[in-house]
């Protein structure tokens, strides 16, 4: 079991925070076009939806290298004096966060290249649990510094193979 994350895993981890960032705040151009595709069947080119769509493609795919690693190398322990509840709680987030880096791409690209109203609404509502998640996975990261005195947080910034 590794002791820490390597540079590429560190990497990813704040590349894709930083791309679902910039999804949330530039996201207006997107639903503006697809408002207009589901009403006109077009919309107006505009360069801020080729980059939510090519950003979300991005995501989906750091999140699947970033997948394949921890599959094949694992991922360090959390600290052995936390409570069984916590751990859970850490493992349950973080499932759910990679389950959401890939189903969030996958329901905006199809409802964006198949024009699947459904698929939409799915995004939609899944968007909101990601943004969610993230805050709960951001809070237990400061709790596991500030409450627990653990070093669980400066893994995700110092590489230690």
């Amino acid at each position: 079991m590794p002791h820490g994350y390597t540079r590429t895993q560190i990497i990813l981890h704040w590349a894709i925070f930083l791309l679902i960032a910039a999804q949330f705040v530039f996201h207006d151009a997107m639903s503006e076009a697809w408002r207009s595709l589901m009403r006109t069947g077009g919309y107006e080119g505009n360069a801020l939806v080729a980059q939510h769509v090519f950003t979300g493609l991005a995501v989906l795919a750091l999140a699947i290298w970033r997948l394949a690693i921890k599959l094949r190398r694992g991922a360090p322990p959390l600290p052995e004096n936390e409570p069984a509840v916590l751990k859970l709680a850490a493992h349950a987030t973080h499932v759910t966060l990679y389950l959401l880096m890939i189903l969030v791409p996958v329901s905006g690209a199809v409802a964006w290249f198949g024009g699947i109203e459904n698929a939409a609404e799915g995004h939609e509502l899944l968007k909101t649990v990601l943004l969610i998640v993230v805050l709960i996975h951001f809070l237990g990261a400061v709790a596991q510094r500030v409450i627990f005195k653990s070093d669980v947080m400066t893994r995700m910034v110092r590489p230690n193979p």
